[in-house]
């Protein structure tokens, strides 16, 4: 592992490759990107509750729907996340953006990266969020996509996933993480669509 943080550093990698566009299309949706601004770079991620109409469960990262007021999609990002874990906006050191990415339910959602300091106080709001955890940007990095078995309707399929701390990250939120590495540190991580069944 010791290579990864080798000249340039992550956390600096991340600072030189990562920007916002001058003219950036509103998206339905945005969630905030926080990472710790440590040596060993760690994502901030959350489980949102288990009663949740949609996505109930899942492993996600901060943030939701825009509303009529919000005037960026940074705005949408850094309010979400503020609401749903406490997060000082002023506390969030913006880096850039990454491509919009389309969630299963067909809304357009914005990533948007900032840096936090580690060990920063945190609070789950409850009606939306069961957890808050960090995972480290290198064990995703590392990692080998393992199947994980979803069943829509009366099909099954299985994708590729990785588990860390008894949590298991999937879809849109490991498809921002996939994109994380490439816009940000250059690194392509193999990450197909769906996998085959385990034997």
């Amino acid at each position: 592992m010791s290579r990864l943080l080798e000249q340039p550093a992550l956390i600096e990698q991340l600072q030189q490759n990562l920007s916002f566009q001058t003219r950036t299309r509103s998206a339905d949706a945005a969630v905030l990107i926080a990472i710790t601004q440590e040596q060993n770079p760690q994502i901030l991620l959350t489980r949102r509750a288990a009663q949740m109409r949609t996505h109930g469960g899942e492993v996600s990262f901060p943030g939701g729907k825009r509303e009529k007021s919000d005037t960026s999609n940074i705005v949408v990002a850094l309010r979400e996340a503020h609401e749903e874990t406490a997060l000082n906006p002023y506390d969030v050191s913006l880096l850039g953006e990454l491509p919009m990415q389309k969630a299963r339910s067909g809304m357009l959602v914005k990533p948007i990266v900032g840096l936090i300091q580690p060990e920063i106080s945190l609070i789950p709001e409850p009606s939306e969020i069961d957890r808050i955890f960090y995972m480290p940007l290198q064990e995703f990095m590392l990692s080998t996509p393992q199947a994980y078995h979803v069943k829509y309707a009366e099909q099954s399929l299985y994708f590729p996933s990785i588990q860390f701390d008894n949590e298991v990250v999937w879809g849109l939120t490991a498809r921002i993480l996939v994109s994380l590495l490439q816009r940000g540190l250059g690194y392509h991580k193999e990450w197909p669509f769906l996998l085959n069944p385990p034997r």
